[in-house]
């Protein structure tokens, strides 16, 4: 008789349900990529309704990204532990009240505390959304086309942000900014029950509440370094920060590897799939935050694009990042993740390299056409690198590594805001040359920045002030160049590093010797429990 032979049975293929559920996972996302450049368009009309300080204004803008950046791992172990729809449904709903509260604060004051609601409420959101993708798809590839799904309703918030924030403001007062998350957060809170399903580890044990400080004190304190490096340039607080949290940093680490259950377990870090993509996605991320920056100055600054025409301007870079991400999970069964990476951070670097060579009087097409390749070249990260982390995970520990995801990424976006704005900045203040007859005071100031010499010129002789216009431009222009040239750069380096490390990765699973090593290292442990 011959011999038994032990058959392992497809992944269960989703259905119609799992699909709808998809679109109601990427609400979420599209309203939290909404929410930063409505804010930056709705800046100068609560300005003249609040009257906020300086410190109050820079508070307004940082306070939700710090908020969500320090608890996006307590929230994503969270929803492991307790069920990550249940997270879901609770983040949804505060963020839908925070908002009624951010839209109708009566003070600078009470915005900034609505807005830190915001930021923790949404942490609650996006590691939810993915390890729940995890859970809906099991088919490595219907997996991978849903994570392309969820990362192009990201960017397109991303573009339809100023557009969208544009017409509201043009129309109603700035709170109505805020209130566009109430009636997406209300579909969610309808739809989640029916087309979510609940899932969560019975083995999590208890959330350590003192690794939950640790985390906060990690990364708190180098988000908030980064972000006054990138306003301040270099001060005492800022590295010092950056000191302390990477101190507490090493502590929370020693934590983790002591207890049973650890708030973050790093074992995930030795699926080189999983360590290899965060590094690659906040390499990528680093680049993205800096040249945004710039580009987006330069269109307002330089082109004199109202904020709606710029916004217009980036639609079509948005565009070739969707439909970057959407092919990419094809090409990726033919190829490997790494080599469809790798060769679309080629497109980014010769992107990147033609904002090297815009100037500031016909240089908008060129600028247009090299920001499309830069995003059409980044835009497989946003599909392969996520589903490369969720897959990498074990089932029960998907919310923790969406969390390092989301973490990694808003790391990058700070490291790249504070990194080359500080770049640009100094190279703008060396390439500017303000007339003798500009007045000390106002010559100090033009020197100070871009937006400081539009306000200078305005007080300056037309043909005196033209001049400091030119200058200004011209120097803003040239730290433009140079952060393209540095972004090729980096870009070029992350795909090496991309092709030299996923080389031998595909779409699903990490290499079963890797997870049979780590599994040989822990004890076992029950599968995660999914409830409908």
């Amino acid at each position: 008789m011959p011999p038994t032979v032990a058959t392992t049975a497809p992944p269960a293929k989703a259905g119609a349900r799992q699909w709808l559920g998809l679109a109601v996972l990427a609400l979420p996302t599209i309203l939290l990529a909404l929410d930063q450049s409505v804010l930056f368009l709705a800046l100068p009309h609560l300005a003249e309704s609040l009257q906020p300080t300086g410190n109050q204004t820079l508070w307004i803008m940082d306070i939700y990204g710090f908020m969500m950046a320090g608890f996006l791992v307590t929230m994503g172990t969270l929803g492991d532990r307790i069920g990550r729809r249940r997270v879901l449904v609770i983040g949804a709903a505060a963020v839908g009240a925070a908002s009624v509260a951010a839209a109708y604060a009566p003070s600078a004051e009470m915005l900034i505390v609505t807005r830190a609601l915001l930021g923790l409420a949404a942490a609650g959101l996006m590691p939810s959304t993915l390890s729940l993708i995890s859970t809906m798809f099991p088919d490595p590839g219907q997996r991978g086309r849903a994570i392309a799904v969820w990362a192009s309703s990201f960017m397109a918030g991303t573009a339809l942000g100023p557009v969208i924030g544009g017409v509201l403001l043009e129309y109603f007062w700035w709170g109505s900014a805020f209130l566009l998350g109430v009636p997406v957060m209300a579909a969610l809170l309808i739809a989640a029950p029916f087309l979510l399903p609940e899932y969560r580890d019975p083995d999590g044990g208890r959330l350590d509440l003192y690794s939950v400080l640790l985390s906060l004190g990690a990364i708190l304190p180098v988000v908030y370094g980064l972000k006054e490096f990138a306003r301040l340039g270099w001060q005492p607080l800022s590295p010092a920060a950056i000191a302390a949290g990477l101190v507490i940093g090493l502590v929370f680490v020693r934590r983790q590897r002591t207890l049973a259950h650890p708030l973050l377990d790093l074992r995930l870090f030795r699926y080189r799939a999983f360590t290899a993509s965060l590094l690659v996605l906040m390499l990528a991320m680093t680049t993205m935050g800096g040249s945004y920056l710039f580009i987006t100055g330069f269109l307002q600054m330089v082109q004199g694009l109202s904020p709606i025409q710029a916004g217009l301007w980036m639609v079509p870079s948005a565009l070739a990042s969707i439909a970057a991400a959407m092919t990419a999970p094809a090409l990726a069964k033919r190829l490997s993740a790494g080599a469809v990476i790798a060769g679309g951070l080629g497109i980014a670097a010769a992107g990147y390299l033609l904002l090297a060579l815009v100037d500031p009087t016909g240089g908008l097409p060129l600028l247009a056409i090299g920001f499309v390749l830069a995003f059409f070249g980044t835009g497989p990260i946003g599909a392969l690198s996520q589903n490369l982390v969720i897959s990498s995970a074990p089932p029960e520990k998907s919310g923790s590594a969406a969390a390092m995801s989301e973490t990694s990424g808003q790391l990058g976006v700070s490291l790249g805001i504070a990194a080359l704005g500080s770049l640009g900045a100094a190279i703008y203040r060396t390439e500017i040359t303000v007339p003798q007859q500009v007045p000390a005071a106002d010559a100090e100031a033009a020197r100070g920045g871009v937006e400081s010499a539009l306000a200078t010129a305005q007080n300056l002789p037309d043909r005196l002030g033209d001049q400091v216009l030119t200058a200004a431009r011209d120097a803003y222009t040239s730290s433009l160049n140079s952060v393209g040239i540095t972004c090729a750069a980096l870009i070029a380096g992350t795909a090496v590093l991309a092709a030299l490390s996923l080389h031998r990765t595909g779409t699903a699973e990490p290499p079963k010797a890797e997870r049979a090593e780590a599994a040989a290292e822990q004890p076992s442990r029950h599968a995660g429990t999914q409830l409908c």
